[in-house]
């Protein structure tokens, strides 16, 4: 996973520098993909959960009734 500072410095380098993705992702040592997928998102993808949390099945009584 990479962290946003590098994130943003990829960014920065290829859209307010000018370089190309090819020489950024030879200058950071990344695949040309993943310079890429870097470019067509202003923010890393963080994790959406598929399905909503489900409630416990003893409901009521798995709360603190001691």
């Amino acid at each position: 996973m990479f962290v946003v500072e590098s994130y943003a410095a990829v960014r920065r380098f290829v859209f307010v520098e000018g370089h190309s993705r090819r020489e950024a992702s030879r200058v950071f040592g990344l695949s040309r993909e993943t310079v890429s997928k870097m470019c067509r998102f202003s923010l890393p993808p963080g994790y959406t959960r598929t399905k909503p949390v489900g409630k416990p099945k003893l409901g009521m009584f798995a709360s603190s009734h001691r």
